[in-house]
């Protein structure tokens, strides 16, 4: 058996050790401030005070649910969406597109090197009374739509556009893990191309469904500048009150409530999802 400094001096504890600190220091640490602030009195910029839970309590007694239920809502939904737009892109990726398939993802990778604001402000021209779809509509039709800016639908398309990438790149590694060996052989058997989707392509491609759905649900959770820029506060997100919490009111403790909230809530539903869901058979370990 090795003892305590046989453990602490191998190579790969070593190694890991840099790694460690910086997580510890960049990714632990604002977090536990966060806390921390959590249970500060209002609008107190100090960690020595009495701690409280009068912070909590009025995220309770307040409408922040509201908040709550349309972040929920619009990342359920945009799940759904992308799941729905991206599934058949990535098999068509995967299975039918071939070389063509190489500049698909760079056609849908070439956007993420510019800014998410930039790219939405693109939108705003296009949705925008007057814009370049109301106004082709005006000129060649005589038909206005001047109410696409600044509603539910046109946030809705911003987190849709914004985060399809990160639920078609974990789609296309998931759909490139089913083998065409396994189809043929259902195929031989008897079954239908209705059964082959449901009992060989889907599950064998659920790990890339999962992780992005997951990925998907947790950065429209937390998204921002979408319903700032294209829903015109026409609703309020969390991520909306937290800005506001530790700018405009300079209230640090609720915002720091709020965004404990928002990421236990995150963690409380990726527990509840991964403990319901067999990883181990989706992954095909047995």
């Amino acid at each position: 058996m090795k003892s305590f400094s046989d453990w602490i001096r191998q190579p790969g504890l070593l190694n890991a050790v840099p790694v460690g600190l910086f997580l510890l220091v960049g990714f632990a640490g604002p977090l536990v401030l966060v806390l921390l602030y959590s249970f500060m009195p209002p609008k107190t910029f100090t960690l020595n005070q009495v701690p409280t839970v009068e912070n909590y309590l009025s995220v309770v007694t307040q409408s922040y649910y509201i908040s709550f239920g349309w972040s929920l809502m619009l990342a359920v939904i945009t799940v759904a969406l992308l799941l729905v737009i991206t599934y058949p892109i990535a098999y068509g990726m995967t299975k039918l597109f071939n070389r063509w398939a190489t500049l698909i993802t760079i056609l849908v990778a070439l956007p993420l090197l510019i800014s998410e604001n930039i790219r939405l402000f693109g939108w705003v021209l296009l949705l925008l009374k007057n814009g370049v779809i109301d106004g082709s509509l005006q000129y060649l039709l005589g038909v206005s739509l001047s109410g696409l800016l600044y509603t539910v639908p046109a946030v809705v398309l911003g987190l849709v556009y914004v985060y399809l990438p990160f639920m078609l790149f974990p789609l296309v590694i998931g759909m490139s893990m089913v083998p065409d060996s396994l189809k043929e052989a259902a195929s031989d058997l008897g079954a239908s191309r209705l059964q082959i989707f449901w009992e060989v392509e889907l599950p064998l491609s659920m790990p890339g469904i999962l992780i992005g759905s997951l990925l998907v649900f947790i950065l429209s959770l937390g998204s921002l500048a979408e319903s700032k820029i294209l829903g015109g506060q026409v609703i309020v997100m969390i991520a909306d009150d937290i800005e506001s919490a530790f700018t405009f009111a300079q209230n640090w403790p609720k915002g720091s409530v709020l965004s404990v909230l928002l990421i236990t809530l995150s963690l409380v539903i990726i527990f509840f999802l991964f403990r319901n869901i067999d990883l181990d058979r989706l992954v095909g370990r047995r």
